[in-house]
């Protein structure tokens, strides 16, 4: 796929953070952008943004989580929009807690917005895809998902998850055109926790532009690549590859490599920041 102009894309999470970004650059690859999340207010103002760039964008106000209400989107979508070409999971919910202390409603939360629901869309789009020979599918994983973090263990694990079902989907559909891929960004600058924990990332560790997020999913989609890892610039990205090579041989040799960044040490602090309504907020937001 070497163009995305006139390609219908579903776009989830996309009314805040690097949803936001990424309904901007589908925009300028002149896409029409059906744009989903619970806010009908800022998905509005997004899709003014897609409209300003060139792009056509559409809102459709929805939560994610209900997962037995997806068909209906689904069937609302390709009965008065168009067949979606691209799907790109970006929607997600990320709940720092010492293991012990998440709620059920928490975990619940973080798999269903984060796995289950990429899972379930996915589900209902190949039919049509299948149906038309072609399809993109576009799975936001993260670098928590390729090696766990402490004090955050269910985002972990709902990431990791992610990028071994698209793994399992990629090698079924392996052959056919459509396409599976996943992108793991590392630290992003501005936008997602990193912004709204008012806690620096670690320098060392690599901290990426939502700009450069972006870039390098868009890539991914017209070259087709399989995983992308995304942190900060080729060099760090390419470490930290070798990191992850290691800890196939060693996995707590990068347990002390994660401590000396300082990543064990930022979660723990965002955990003792965290209060009830902090938490609440969070909660509901990312619904």
């Amino acid at each position: 796929m070497t163009t995305l102009k006139g390609k219908t894309v579903l776009l989830t999470g996309a009314s805040r953070g690097l949803g936001v970004y990424l309904a901007r650059a589908l925009a300028r690859e002149q896409a029409t952008v059906v744009c989903i999340s619970r806010s009908k207010s800022k998905l509005d103002t997004t899709c003014d943004e897609i409209k300003a760039l060139g792009g056509q964008g559409i809102s459709i106000p929805f939560d994610i989580q209900n997962l037995t209400e997806l068909p209906l989107l689904v069937q609302h979508i390709q009965e008065f929009v168009a067949p979606v070409d691209i799907l790109i999971n970006n929607a997600g919910v990320e709940i720092h807690r010492a293991f012990t202390d998440y709620s059920t409603e928490e975990i619940q939360s973080v798999l269903v917005t984060n796995l289950l629901s990429a899972m379930e869309l996915t589900r209902l789009l190949l039919p049509s895809m299948e149906e038309r020979g072609s399809g993109r599918i576009i799975n936001i994983a993260s670098l928590a998902g390729k090696k766990g973090v402490a004090y955050n263990s269910i985002y972990s694990a709902s990431k990791a998850g992610l990028i071994m079902w698209t793994d399992a989907m990629r090698q079924e559909f392996a052959g056919s055109n459509i396409h599976f891929s996943t992108i793991c960004p590392g630290y992003v600058s501005e936008t997602g926790m990193t912004a709204d924990s008012h806690i620096p990332a670690p320098k060392l560790a690599g901290i990426s532009t939502p700009t450069y997020v972006v870039n390098a999913i868009i890539r991914a989609i017209k070259q087709n690549k399989a995983e992308v890892i995304v942190n900060e610039n080729p060099i760090t990205e390419a470490l930290t590859k070798l990191m992850f090579a290691i800890g196939q041989i060693s996995p707590t040799s990068v347990d002390t490599i994660y401590r000396l960044l300082g990543v064990v040490k930022l979660n723990k602090r965002r955990v003792e920041n965290w209060t009830p309504n902090r938490r609440l907020e969070i909660v509901t937001r990312h619904k």
